[in-house]
């Protein structure tokens, strides 16, 4: 399996349930991007923008349907993470769509707008926080720009400390943490080194307990940090621990073909049948 250990995926989270007014729209966004229903996703994210317009999580959300559609057009978390044949993917390659990005970044402005009105609100904060996660994914995964990303990774890490300190309930701002411990300690022991003189953390036992953290306690991140965990477990040989989250991920989401892929692939190499 290969594994490029991206800077940052989706690292700033979500965090705290919103009111119970606004919850419903945001949960079916959220539901509908990680089954892979992407014009869903928007439709339900421009109404609670509607509904909302002050409020940054609608347009900040909206990015994020923009970068998982770009993730699952591009294969991104396929090759990021499960590629098995080493020429799958480059002899594969797509290229960025202009179009996207321009809506993506127009998303993440208006966020950091609204969000920059009330800078002492928590929810501002967060959307804020989210907005420089997405920001450090797309530089890594998608431009390739890791010096750029790491940067924006260590400004989200800082950001979500602040917030979680005065804020514990934002548990899915855990993965800012997570993320970044684990995939920086997967890292070859000098490149550790040089990432620790930079700025960075990657202390891997404190990573998998973040995520771990979030996948138990989040919300809207809560997936994604299990399919974080599943690929932990298989880099560490629990092929158990994997197929048990895959399962649960199949399930949630059946219109994802990524995790019935990777469960199929991983009963046929490890005779692991349920």
């Amino acid at each position: 399996m290969r594994f490029h250990t991206p800077i940052l995926i989706l690292a700033a989270g979500l965090g705290a349930l919103p009111a119970a007014a606004e919850t419903t729209l945001l949960d079916r966004g959220y539901q509908q991007m990680y089954d892979l229903q992407f014009s869903q996703a928007h439709d339900t994210f421009h109404t609670f923008e509607q509904d909302h317009p002050e409020d940054p999580m609608g347009p900040v959300s909206d990015a994020a349907a923009c970068l998982f559609s770009e993730f699952d057009r591009m294969h991104i978390l396929q090759s990021e993470f499960f590629v098995h044949e080493q020429h799958f993917f480059t002899d594969h390659k797509l290229s960025p769509d202009p179009q996207l990005k321009r809506r993506f970044d127009a998303d993440l402005e208006a966020a950091r707008r609204l969000a920059g009105r009330a800078p002492a609100n928590a929810d501002a904060q967060f959307a804020r926080l989210l907005a420089t996660g997405l920001e450090s994914d797309y530089m890594a995964l998608i431009e390739k720009r890791y010096a750029a990303s790491f940067q924006q990774m260590k400004a989200g890490r800082v950001m979500a400390e602040q917030l979680l300190s005065a804020h514990p309930q934002y548990y899915d701002a855990w993965i800012a943490v997570g993320v970044e411990n684990y995939m920086l300690s997967v890292k070859p022991a000098p490149v550790r080194w040089l990432l620790r003189l930079a700025g960075g953390e990657t202390d891997r036992a404190l990573g998998i307990e973040k995520l771990r953290l979030t996948a138990s306690k989040g919300h809207y991140l809560a997936p994604f940090a299990r399919l974080l965990l599943a690929v932990a477990s298989l880099r560490t040989g629990d092929s158990r621990e994997a197929k048990d989250i895959l399962a649960g991920l199949c399930k949630e989401y059946p219109h994802n073909p990524l995790y019935a892929q990777e469960l199929a692939r991983l009963r046929t190499t490890t005779g692991i049948a349920r």
